[in-house]
């Protein structure tokens, strides 16, 4: 998928542990994991705002777009 979630570098910068983050959040460990993985296939609005006011940033430190590899011509 070429949306990414950089969650990682926020945590870090934060201190907070994945268990401290989701419990701040209001979602659980394993959810955080999914986003953090690239897995999600979608991501609330509640939840993004939750994930932005406890980091203290904007959806664009979060979220950013990598385009996906150009299919092969050969």
């Amino acid at each position: 998928m070429a949306i990414v979630v950089d969650l990682d570098v926020h945590l870090a910068r934060l201190g907070l542990t994945v268990g401290e983050f989701a419990a701040a959040v209001g979602i659980t460990p394993a959810n955080i994991a999914v986003l953090k993985n690239g897995r999600a296939k979608a991501v609330r609005f509640t939840t993004l705002d939750a994930i932005c006011r406890t980091l203290g940033c904007q959806p664009g430190d979060v979220l950013r777009w990598v385009p996906d590899a150009a299919p092969d011509d050969g």
